[in-house]
């Protein structure tokens, strides 16, 4: 089903535009990879665990969504469909999954907000702090659940697809919008190469929101995350969009998933395209996972009904494979159903 919808999605949009949302950094090794370790991972699965209906509520940071899946943050919906980050929002409300809004939105927080179930916004910590400020209260008036901190961009990573269609600038009509200053300019967005933990301290004073640390990959770095007191963290390498090369999220997962040591939740997103590939996540040490480029597949090929489509099934598909390895929710998974080759 979701090759069907990339293959829609595709004819759907300006090449582009398709080669924007679906490209990643380099030689595209991790974007290739992510999907590859997943691929590597074979289930064990237990037999007559008497696991009736399975439950796949689960619950993150006190709030509860149908299943271990969420939105993962994606920029630019409205170059997908006209109705942007609205229909995505919308789509992942009927499916009762949780939806991590971009920083780099064509749709302001306030109404996206109107339409969102329970919604977390991304945000990259801005060189002027006191920007940064008003954008993290404007989350917080909108109703923002968390914050999900990128912390993998110091620089931009070369996206070499973008480079060769020249694809640099929004067509007009078209901006960041929560990215407009007092004055109603908006900025662009600037990746800031001295960002150290201090200011993830600095932020967690500025703010009562749980804070969730995006882009981590290294077992040391998920050790210092739990020290500065932060509420969650997201196995990523950006989709294969920044360091070409760096390890593929399923095979970082583990380790990282050790390092915390349940002191907090974890969650991955790359290459999650099947209810085997959470399922394996689970088992990993994942606690849930976000869901990028299917999403895009869907709200370009069906606006809100698409977004849902991919949710639902995903959702569905989990269900599914989770009766067929003997388990009856998500977190009752054990690590001892997957091993990797």
């Amino acid at each position: 089903m979701l090759a069907e919808l990339r293959a829609r999605a595709r004819d759907a949009l300006e090449p582009a535009h398709w080669d924007y949302f679906e490209g990643g950094a380099g030689d595209e090794r991790t974007l290739r990879a992510n999907e590859e370790a997943f691929a590597r991972v074979r289930l064990v699965p237990r037999v007559l665990r008497a696991t009736g209906p399975r439950d796949l509520r689960t619950t993150l940071l006190g709030t509860e969504l149908r299943a271990p899946i969420l939105v993962a943050p994606t920029a630019f919906h409205r170059l997908a469909h006209r109705d942007g980050e609205l229909a995505t929002a919308a789509g992942a409300a009927a499916a009762g999954a949780g939806y991590v809004v971009s920083m780099a939105a064509t749709t302001p927080v306030e109404a996206i907000a109107a339409v969102a179930g329970p919604w977390w916004f991304q945000l990259y910590l801005q060189p002027d702090r006191d920007f940064t400020a008003a954008l993290v209260r404007r989350v917080e008036a909108a109703g923002c659940r968390a914050l999900v901190v990128s912390v993998d961009s110091p620089v931009f990573g070369r996206r070499e697809r973008d480079h060769r269609n020249g694809f640099h600038d929004l067509p007009a009509g078209l901006c960041c919008e929560n990215l407009r200053d007092a004055a109603g300019a908006v900025r662009d967005i600037a990746m800031d190469a001295g960002l150290g933990w201090a200011a993830i301290g600095w932020l967690r004073g500025i703010t009562g929101l749980p804070i969730v640390l995006k882009g981590v990959l290294h077992p040391a770095d998920a050790e210092l995350a739990v020290e500065h007191g932060v509420s969650g963290l997201i196995v990523s390498n950006h989709g294969g969009r920044q360091l070409d090369g760096a390890v593929a999220t399923a095979d970082a997962l583990p380790a990282v998933a050790k390092a915390v040591g349940g002191r907090l939740p974890v969650l991955v997103d790359g290459g999650v395209r099947r209810g085997a590939d959470i399922l394996a996540a689970l088992a990993l040490g994942a606690d849930a996972v976000l869901v990028g480029r299917p999403v895009l597949w869907g709200l370009a090929a069906g606006g809100a009904d698409g977004v849902r489509l991919v949710l639902d099934s995903l959702a569905e598909d989990l269900d599914r494979v989770l009766a067929l390895a003997g388990v009856r929710t998500p977190a009752a998974v054990p690590p001892d159903l997957v091993v990797s080759p």
